[in-house]
């Protein structure tokens, strides 16, 4: 028999990019073909993909970005998307099709209602994404990452949970060391969007912690290029070793390691946090599309496992006095550690890949 083919349509960001490549994984796994259709800024977040996946470059485009001339031309860029992905699926036929959200993810979902494969999307978040909006309707099943998940009138969807990447799986319920008269790590992550305000809050609130506590602590810091400078020099002010990077690749092993985490409330990023299980503060971003990231961190805030900050109540003293309660607290801190394990979803892939099992007529 040969081997079932598993289109997955995903793309913009690593948030959507990084449960694609959860589904991947166990797709092959289980001995099928996978492709994933992309565009070229989707395909930088592809690099951790597995080998075996063949990567599919699609033109698409967002209204998003860009001048006049620019949005003028989305049409066409999106039609000649599609017209490539019927090609690509009468000559390849898929078993099933899974769009992650993503403007590159259109033309590969649209040519499955056309040619009526089965088809399903993911949402990452607790609102769905414009794209996922259009194809709602159009689609069999629709897992949900963050339940519940705001959907149309006459809509169901799945709870499933968030796929995280298998080396994040690996670190599941890791053991947490509580907070100490000893060096701990603090991890600032989250985001391609608007972290520049993360760069600047998070070592001035630092720089306010007690001394004690700030001669035990380094620093991870996911930061802009941009940003890096500025942010390093106000962590080597206030006497904290910080190591800073525009993206960590062993993110897995950082949030293992960590006392506390600060992040923004991306889909993605919450998982992680949840199925390793860390204390954390989440800072949704203000800007998010519907004010997902806020919808996204409510399950661990009333799981009591995670601190939430709105972005215009954010400051460096307010954050610092919340720093502060979590790394003089051990056993609040142990206790909220457990309760975000308690909340993760670590059978999430397994969840998502029954589902496109079933789908695909065989839901062994």
């Amino acid at each position: 028999m040969a081997e079932r083919l598993l289109l997955i349509a995903a793309g913009g960001t690593g948030g959507h990019m990084f449960p694609a490549q959860a589904l991947a994984e166990a797709m092959l796994a289980r001995g099928w073909r996978v492709k994933l259709s992309t565009d070229d800024r989707g395909a930088r977040y592809a690099g951790g993909f597995p080998d075996a996946v063949k990567i599919e470059r699609l033109s698409s485009a967002t209204f998003a970005r860009g001048g006049a001339l620019a949005k003028l031309a989305v049409p066409f860029r999106i039609a000649g998307g599609v017209i490539a992905a019927l090609w690509s699926q009468l000559t390849d036929r898929p078993a099933v099709v899974v769009g992650f959200g993503g403007y590159p993810s259109i033309p590969a979902l649209t040519a499955a209602v056309i040619l009526r494969r089965p088809r399903m999307i993911h949402e990452q978040n607790g609102v769905l994404g414009r794209v996922n909006q259009i194809f709602a309707k159009r689609v069999q099943k629709i897992a949900c990452g963050t339940w519940p998940t705001t959907l149309p009138e006459g809509v169901e969807g799945v709870a499933t949970g968030n796929p995280v990447r298998q080396s994040v799986r690996d670190r599941a319920g890791a053991p947490y060391i509580a907070p100490g008269d000893y060096p701990m790590s603090l991890v600032v992550i989250g985001g391609s969007q608007g972290a520049r305000i993360l760069s600047d809050v998070v070592p001035a609130a630092v720089a306010l912690l007690p001394a004690d506590l700030r001669a035990n602590l380094r620093v991870a810091h996911q930061a802009r290029d941009e940003d890096a400078t500025r942010a390093e020099a106000a962590y080597e002010a206030a006497g904290v070793l910080a190591e800073i990077a525009p993206f960590f690749t062993d993110i897995p092993r950082r949030l293992s390691e960590a006392q506390l985490v600060i992040s923004r409330a991306g889909a993605s990023s919450i998982a992680d946090i949840s199925t390793i299980g860390r204390p954390s503060v989440l800072i949704p971003y203000a800007a998010a599309a519907a004010d997902h990231q806020s919808a996204n961190a409510r399950g661990l805030s009333e799981a009591e496992a995670a601190i939430v900050i709105p972005e215009n109540r954010l400051d460096a003293a307010t954050l610092a006095a919340q720093m502060a309660s979590v790394l003089q607290d051990p056993e609040g801190a142990e206790r909220m550690a457990a309760n975000a394990r308690a909340a993760g979803r670590p059978d999430a892939t397994e969840r998502l890949v029954a589902l496109v099992e079933e789908l695909s007529g065989d839901p062994a």
